[in-house]
Formats: C-alpha cells, sequence, structure tokens
C-alpha cells in the first residue's frame, strides 16, 4: 500500500491499525459526528438512512461470504426473513431487545449452517442452486408450517424495540439504535476479515485447492464464513422487523437476495467499504428513478402502460449493473482506491 511522504510504521500495531494517522482520525471523527448529527438536518429522510442501515449489516454479511471466502449465496433474504420472524416472536415472548437480536442472528446461523453444509462440498453453478433452495424452503416452512403461530401468509405484528423500559417508536429514536449496531457490525467485519479466519478466507476464494494443501481445514472455514453471513443476515432482519413493526413472507422475496449481490457488486468484491458503498449507491439510484425519473417518464411518455414504468427502477439497476461489469468490475471501492493512491504521489508519477 501507498502512504504519503512522512508516512511511515514504527511498530506493528500502528502497521495493522485501520485508522493510522491524525489526518484519519480527523476525518473519522467529523464523519461521526455528521452521522449521529443527521436527525437535525434531514429529518425527513431519516426512515431512508434507517433502511440503508439495516442494509448494510446483510450486504457486509454477504461481502464475507462471497466477497471473501469466494461462496455465493443466492438465499441472504429468507436468511432475513428467519432472524425476522425470530424476532417478532421472541419480542412477544417478552424477551429484551439486546437478548432477542443476539438470539435472532445465533440461531439464523444455524439455520445457515444448515444450508452451509451441503454447500461446502460443491461450488459454482451447484453451489448457487443449493443456497437458492433456502430461499424456497424457509418461506414455504413459515407459511406452511404451523400457520397459526407464524401467522402464514398474512403479516406478523411486531412489538416495538423496548430499551431500558422506553419504547422505541419514532424513526428518530430507532436511527440511533440502528445506526449504531451498524457502525460496529462494520468494525467488527473489518478486524474479522484481518485475523486468521480472514486470511483463510481469501485463501479459499483466491484457489481452494492451494488453501488446502497449505493445511486450510476448507470445511470449517467454509462453514464459518455461512454462519457469519447468515448471522449478520438475522441481524439485519431483526432491526428490520422492529423497525416496519410487522413482518411477512413477501417482504423477503428472491428479488432482494438478487438486489444484496448486486450491492456488492456495485461496491467492489472483497472490501467491507465496498458492500457500505454498494447499499448507499443502489438505495440513492432507486430514490432517483423512483421519486424523481418515474414521474417525468410518466409525463414525457403517457402512452406507456403502467407496467412499463413500474419497472423502470428495475430496469435502471440492471442496466447499472452490466454496465459496471463491463467497465469497472471491481466495483466503485476499486475506483476510490486508485483515485487515493493518485492524489498521494500527485504531482509525481512514482
Amino acid at each position: 500500500m501507498r502512504y504519503p511522504a512522512g508516512i511511515y510504521n514504527i511498530n506493528y500495531a500502528q502497521d495493522m491499525s485501520i485508522i493510522r494517522t491524525k489526518a484519519h482520525w480527523v476525518i473519522f471523527a467529523l464523519g461521526m459526528i455528521a452521522l449521529f448529527t443527521f436527525p437535525l438536518y434531514a429529518t425527513s429522510f431519516i426512515h431512508i438512512i434507517n433502511l440503508v442501515g439495516i442494509y448494510v449489516i446483510s450486504a457486509v454479511g454477504l461481502m464475507l461470504l462471497t466477497g471473501y471466502c469466494g461462496q455465493i449465496s443466492l438465499g441472504q433474504a429468507a436468511f432475513m426473513m428467519v432472524g425476522a420472524y425470530t424476532g417478532a416472536w421472541m419480542t412477544r415472548a417478552g424477551f429484551p431487545f439486546w437478548g432477542t437480536l443476539i438470539l435472532s442472528g445465533l440461531i439464523t446461523g444455524v439455520v445457515g449452517l444448515i444450508f452451509g453444509l451441503p454447500a461446502v462440498r460443491v461450488k459454482g453453478f451447484y453451489l448457487a442452486m443449493s443456497t437458492l433452495a433456502a430461499q424456497f424452503i424457509i418461506p414455504w416452512c413459515i407459511v406452511e408450517i404451523r400457520p397459526d403461530f407464524t401467522g402464514g401468509i398474512h403479516s406478523l405484528r411486531v412489538n416495538p424495540m423496548t430499551i431500558f423500559g422506553h419504547k422505541l417508536i419514532s424513526q428518530i429514536e430507532m436511527f440511533y439504535v440502528i445506526i449504531t449496531i451498524t457502525c460496529i457490525l462494520i468494525i467488527f467485519a473489518k478486524n474479522l476479515v484481518r485475523t486468521q479466519i480472514g486470511r483463510a478466507w481469501v485463501a479459499i476464494r483466491d484457489n481452494d485447492l492451494a488453501a488446502e494443501v497449505l493445511g486450510i481445514n476448507i470445511f470449517l472455514y467454509k462453514l464459518i464464513a455461512f454462519f457469519v453471513c447468515t448471522f449478520f443476515a438475522g441481524i439485519s432482519g431483526c432491526l428490520w422487523a422492529h423497525w416496519m413493526r410487522n413482518v411477512g413472507p413477501t417482504h423477503f422475496e428472491f428479488v432482494t437476495s438478487i438486489w444484496f449481490l448486486g450491492m456488492i457488486i456495485l461496491g467492489g468484491m472483497g472490501s467491507i467499504t465496498g458492500a457500505v458503498v454498494g447499499v448507499i449507491v443502489v438505495r440513492i439510484l432507486d430514490y432517483v428513478v423512483s421519486i424523481l425519473l418515474t414521474p417525468l417518464v410518466e409525463e414525457a411518455f403517457p402512452l406507456l402502460s403502467n407496467q412499463i414504468v413500474a419497472g423502470l427502477p428495475a430496469f435502471v439497476f440492471g442496466l447499472i449493473i452490466l454496465l459496471f461489469i463491463i467497465f469497472e468490475p471491481r466495483g466503485v471501492n476499486h475506483r476510490w482506491e486508485i483515485f487515493k493512491a493518485s492524489y498521494r504521489i500527485w504531482p509525481f508519477s512514482y
């Protein structure tokens, strides 16, 4: 990695630190201040930021599995459903919110291990198909098995978050909880990928045969990747259920799992920052197309059918994914890294 002149390491702790220089600390502090004071100057967008925070957690989990371990998953939305329903049931049973949140992640992680067991023996197309099974089996179980308990095809009402005896009902109150949990899990993920587990994942992603020759237990580390990925999905689903205050089988469809894959592709594979950037970019695009572009299309082309106009966001999203795969397959984060390397050595060419 290139550093500006005068920046060097004097010990291993400094070499491994995420936030290195005083400038980094200043930028980090200003960013945190801007983030946590967001409700003061953009109240009307709080619900969007809450959704972005929830999606970031799930996308980061998928990035750990796909971007770092190289194991594709087409069932992330289904695992979010497990976390959402678990959180809803436990809250109804009177469990405290923090215990509900952690147990939702752990239970979803165990469910992920069940689907990960056959998946660790295959790869490529067969791996995609085995994870796709979760997207059909989990909703079927929720709808058909004990519909009196799960609500079946109907939505299940979720009690509000209760922290220290206070019910969080408003979007602003939930904002601080969601963003705090999101930041904690992002920091956890960034540190996890720098441990022995993260290095083993990268070795498996790059060449699983070579990794096995080096003595890496591929079966174990792939299972860990599935567990961590689905743990993040469970946390995300639990927050989503409490944010929406109701949960139903139609809220976590297959297209949502495809959106998560698109997010990490746009952001840049193999980067936690890329997962965060990908979610933000996709949500901004969705907002711009739905709120701004769609009315313009309806006004300019009144003869177009409602189905065509309704499908415009999906069309734009697919087109952008295609363009990124062709012209910038490493995502937005890779372009940002190139920009940072350029301005650090500018105006010199070395």
